[in-house]
């Protein structure tokens, strides 16, 4: 883990700085449209999702996606949605710790993927309500998607 990015600390510094005041329906559909767009720019093939509490708010699949990609969103949720934590930190928690899911939180590699790609919605002074997933790219790569899309909607709403 030498690259800044996959440095514990700097993952959970993420976990404070990415908080919402709240997160409505229109949120979901500002932040979903936004990772579209940059998708798109780039010509990234992904799958992207924004489920609040079990409620799919958004959910679009640009070319170059399948089914596949909405199972792998599926299991980054899970993991997200049970640690309350990044997919791609608990990803890295488990290489530095050398444990995998199974072992020892008995969770089943089919139902858990700790990959990155899925990004709690926390908000300020209540906690994760949510999840903000993008499948398609590199782990790595779909994590930077997601936060890079947090980050500049939160900056626009203090602007």
């Amino acid at each position: 883990m030498n690259d800044s990015l996959d440095s514990l600390e700097s993952l959970l510094r993420e976990h404070e700085e990415l908080q919402f005041p709240a997160f409505t329906h229109n949120t979901a559909f500002e932040i979903g449209t936004a990772i579209k767009k940059e998708a798109e720019i780039r010509r990234l093939p992904v799958a992207i999702d924004v489920t609040r509490q079990g409620h799919q708010l958004f959910h679009c699949a640009l070319e170059g996606t399948s089914a596949d990609n909405d199972r792998w969103i599926l299991r980054k949720n899970n993991v997200t949605n049970h640690f309350g934590k990044s997919s791609f930190y608990i990803k890295n928690l488990l290489l530095e710790n050398g444990q995998t899911l199974e072992e020892p939180f008995c969770l089943p590699h089919r139902d858990f993927a700790p990959y990155g790609g899925s990004f709690p919605i926390i908000i300020k002074g209540t906690g994760p309500i949510g999840t903000i997933t993008v499948s398609g790219l590199p782990d790595e790569e779909d994590h930077k998607l997601v936060t890079e899309a947090i980050r500049t909607y939160l900056k626009g709403l203090h602007s």
